[in-house]
């Protein structure tokens, strides 16, 4: 996470609103509360924002660019599925880890978005974990995954392990994210393999 002084002031409420959303939950927060945490009128907020849900649609689509951004360097490379599961794992981690915050948020507060943007945010996830699906099908494919592997039943294990960072990851200890990434990949992938 960049250092406060450095972003600008809008960066600075969507990354205090994170924080609030994380600790009350999107639907408890107000912005009268996000003006109070940032020492501000809560009418002037609106010279940085139009509303909370923006707030929500930034962090939200913001996190999901940076997750796709990681998954396309790892399906360009020319290695196994296998090692292209690992990178797509280890990458994964990496976003989450860069903000914690935000990866909470994106997580578990996603559903209060509005339609059009929840159908559009889901469509997104659906083919991101969609793409992970089709890594799994390229190893059963060039049988280096065993045949009889349910790849739903896989990816959303992969995901259930993945996706539970933000909530019990001290960036404090010794342990890099690229360290979990390996580790988490080493124990799903030995799962799959022939």
């Amino acid at each position: 996470m960049e250092p406060t002084a450095t972003l600008s002031r809008k960066e600075q409420v969507i990354r205090s609103a994170a924080q609030l959303f994380r600790e009350k939950g999107y639907a408890a927060s107000s912005m009268r509360d996000l003006a109070q945490k940032l020492g501000i009128e809560a009418a002037s907020l609106y010279s940085h924002i139009k509303s909370k849900e923006e707030i929500l649609q930034s962090l939200c689509f913001d996190m999901a660019t940076e997750f796709r951004k990681s998954l396309q360097e790892v399906e360009s490379k020319n290695v196994s599925a296998s090692e292209k599961l690992k990178l797509g794992i280890i990458g994964h981690i990496q976003v989450m880890a860069k903000d914690l915050v935000a990866s909470a948020v994106f997580m578990n507060e996603h559903r209060h978005l509005s339609q059009p943007f929840l159908r559009d945010f889901l469509l997104l996830r659906i083919n991101y974990i969609n793409r992970f699906k089709d890594i799994i099908e390229q190893g059963i494919a060039s049988g280096e995954f065993k045949e009889n592997v349910d790849k739903k039943l896989a990816v959303m294990t992969l995901f259930s392990s993945l996706n539970w960072m933000p909530m019990w990851y001290d960036p404090q200890s010794n342990i890099m994210p690229a360290d979990i990434g390996r580790q988490l990949a080493d124990m799903l992938i030995m799962g799959l393999k022939r």
